[in-house]
């Protein structure tokens, strides 16, 4: 692999070859999406710790929630942009976009979620997860209450929390990495 093929800036080859299962996962991944996200193949190096992670984003971001998948996607974006995470706003924004069909809202979400036309429900959802990035330890009771008022039960701020959280931890491992996003992601649903 040369280093325009790394997908970080880390020398951690792909595990060669792929366990059959993994392979058949990426196979998907390639007809879905047109190729191989390079999260998927910076954690290829040992299969073990991608299977956790894709285990746990799957969960997150696939799985039944009262949360939509634009939502969520949201949320990605909005914490990737207070944490600058070129890798997550990128890739996530272009989901952003495809889910909204409205290219605007992903770069308004990038640039600053607050200029966004959002309604209330989703701005009381992108508040809490932008105060869980920058201030966690200062939320309090009055924060998860002004998401049960605009409609969200308590099981929904389990997985808002769960999403922010989740796209902390990938934010800074994707930074201290210096992951790249795929250029397909660019181009996508402009």
């Amino acid at each position: 692999m040369t280093e325009t093929d790394m997908p970080t800036a880390l020398n951690l080859p792909m595990v060669d070859p792929l366990p059959p299962e993994t392979q058949k996962y990426f196979d998907i991944c390639t007809e879905k999406l047109g190729m191989i996200p390079n999260v998927l193949k910076a954690y290829a190096f040992d299969i073990e710790k991608l299977n956790a992670f894709t285990a746990m984003y799957n969960d997150l971001m696939l799985a039944d929630s009262n949360l939509s998948k634009l939502e969520r996607e949201m949320i990605a974006v909005v914490v990737s942009s207070i944490n600058r995470c070129f890798y997550c706003l990128v890739a996530h924004g272009a989901a952003v976009r495809q889910l909204s069909g409205d290219p605007k809202l992903g770069e308004m979400l990038v640039m600053n979620y607050r200029v966004a036309p959002l309604d209330d429900r989703q701005r009381a959802m992108l508040d809490f997860a932008a105060k869980m990035t920058t201030a966690s330890a200062e939320i309090e009771e009055p924060d998860r209450q002004r998401l049960r008022d605009v409609g969200f039960s308590d099981r929904d701020i389990w997985d808002i929390a769960n999403v922010a959280g989740f796209f902390n931890m990938t934010n800074r491992v994707a930074s201290a990495t210096a992951m790249k996003p795929n250029d397909e992601y660019h181009a996508q649903s402009r």
